[in-house]
């Protein structure tokens, strides 16, 4: 048994477990299981660091369901909240989208702002956090730069200018005076303890507000945000978070899938439009300190007839290239396809996953090496395995036998895989298993 077990507080290992049992992806200790993806890990922080320096970037990543990327976005979040990055993230839905006529495009963004986090509230909701540490750290630095007192007249006016200084910046920005316009007010009722006003530009800023009148009549400005300008307040707010010390925002938008699936074409292009003009914005340098990561399936992405692909203008931008295929991809292209996890990168998340198993209940781990090439053997020798099968599905299993093995000590894993519930298994094992893509499996 290795010692990972020792180093993992067990509220981490218990969240890890629960989670991938049921089928979806930890938000907490991924470090602690992370396997593979180490080329598609390093193009992603290639593109980090360029969004550091004021670039912007975009990326697909494509796989089929269970196939690992949400794992690998959810990686690249914890990530870059690490170096002070603000992460925003969302799935789409029937109810949102990139564009709608009932407000699905805007429903997208309050998902995104209502799931903005930082590395220090990475559960979302951190936008008053910002604000105010926004105004803290300028107060801050206007007291280290003067010398002076708080409650100096001075002091007041020196932290005026530096609040002016960002406003400023951001007002020469397409929607950017009324942005501006709005920090100001905050910054003002937060000095004069005014919670109502504040609570107002959040209201503004989380796209809360219907009615231009509402707006006027509350805050005095005359715009609202909208179905059709919502990406505009996001490269707004990329370029505040900078300015109020961060090092970016990622944007992180899964289950582009919903969009292959709405039912009508006119709909679909006008979305479609949306992803294209979000693509340009990155690329042609019309948006800063922004990086921008959608999730797809494949079909979703190449099906012409209603895919990504049927929009001819991103189909030809992002169709792949001649010489990519299988296991030599090109990970500097905009569309990052994950290929399946190699055996041996099973067996070692395996490895994983039994230790942590056995580390959260307190008991020493029972499953050897060869006791895992055989249940990855079986897995992954049923017919169709090498089209069907997913990395999620294969891990949903194995602690499912881990979940089994613990409670009953006098079971063994042999007992389990014979069982009724895994016999489907080995009656539908390919019967010339070195056809099986796992059928040579070796430790």
């Amino acid at each position: 048994m290795t010692d990972v077990n020792k180093n993992v507080p067990r509220r981490i290992a218990q969240a890890i477990l629960n989670s991938l049992k049921g089928g979806v992806v930890p938000r907490v200790g991924l470090p602690y299981i992370t396997v593979g993806r180490k080329n598609e890990i390093e193009a992603l922080l290639r593109d980090v660091d360029i969004i550091a320096d004021g670039g912007a970037s975009f990326r697909f990543i494509v796989g089929r369901y269970g196939s690992g990327k949400s794992f690998l976005l959810q990686t690249i979040r914890n990530y870059v909240m690490d170096r002070g990055f603000i992460v925003a993230d969302a799935d789409l839905s029937p109810e949102r989208r990139l564009q709608g006529t009932r407000g699905q495009g805007l429903a997208t963004y309050r998902e995104l702002i209502r799931n903005l986090s930082t590395k220090t509230k990475p559960e979302g909701g951190a936008l008053t956090l910002v604000l105010d540490r926004w105004i803290s750290t300028v107060q801050t630095q206007a007291v280290q730069e003067t010398g002076l007192a708080p409650g100096d007249p001075a002091l007041t006016q020196a932290v005026d200018r530096k609040i002016y200084a960002v406003t400023a910046a951001v007002s020469e920005l397409v929607h950017g005076f009324e942005f501006a316009r709005l920090l100001s007010l905050y910054y003002h009722a937060y000095l004069d303890g005014d919670d109502e006003t504040k609570a107002r530009v959040v209201r503004w800023f989380r796209g809360e507000y219907t009615l231009k009148r509402e707006a006027r009549e509350e805050l005095g400005v005359n715009v609202i945000i909208t179905d059709d300008d919502w990406y505009d307040y996001l490269k707004l707010f990329a370029v505040f978070f900078r300015l109020a010390g961060y090092t970016g925002m990622m944007i992180m938008i899964d289950e582009l899938v919903n969009l292959y699936k709405i039912p009508n074409a006119i709909t679909r292009q006008y979305n479609y439009e949306k992803l294209l003009t979000m693509y340009n914005d990155t690329l042609q340098g019309k948006a800063r300190y922004l990086g921008i990561l959608m999730g797809a399936t494949p079909q979703a992405l190449e099906d012409k007839r209603r895919g990504v692909y049927s929009y001819e203008a991103l189909r030809s931008r992002l169709t792949e290239g001649k010489f990519s295929r299988p296991g030599a991809r090109d990970l500097l292209a905009p569309v990052i396809r994950l290929d399946p996890l190699t055996p041996e990168e099973m067996l070692v998340l395996c490895e994983k996953l039994a230790d942590l198993h056995a580390g959260l209940y307190g008991y020493p781990r029972r499953l050897q090496p060869t006791d895992l090439a055989r249940f990855l053997q079986l897995e992954y020798g049923r017919i169709g395995a090498d089209q069907n099968i997913t990395p999620r599905e294969v891990i949903r299993d194995f602690i499912e036998l881990l979940d089994l093995l613990y409670q009953d000590p006098a079971a063994t894993m042999d007992q389990l895989l014979q069982s009724e519930e895994f016999s489907f298994a080995a009656s539908e094992a390919v019967s010339d298993q070195t056809d099986a893509p796992y059928a040579e499996f070796t430790i």
